[in-house]
């Protein structure tokens, strides 16, 4: 199994979880609202500290569980934490 399944595994059930809390929020709004700007930090922090990490050697990924496309040093795989 490569990142990009796995990723796909959660993906899948953070949707659902969003797609709930929009459905039943009152104010939807408000919903995407926090959630856009939760996007935006996580994603931001992601990418700071990601290529921090693993340019100082912390950690490094098995090349044949990436698909290639990297944000600096970091695997987009990474970006569906967040």
């Amino acid at each position: 199994m490569n990142f990009l399944q796995l990723n796909a595994i959660f993906l899948a059930v953070a949707v659902l979880v969003f797609a709930w809390a929009l459905w039943r929020s009152t104010n939807k709004r408000t919903v995407m609202a926090a959630f856009l700007i939760s996007l935006v930090v996580m994603v931001g922090l992601t990418v700071i500290f990601d290529n921090v990490m693993i340019a100082s050697g912390l950690f490094d990924y098995a090349g044949h569980t990436l698909n290639g496309l990297h944000v600096g040093l970091a695997p987009i795989e990474d970006f569906a934490y967040p």
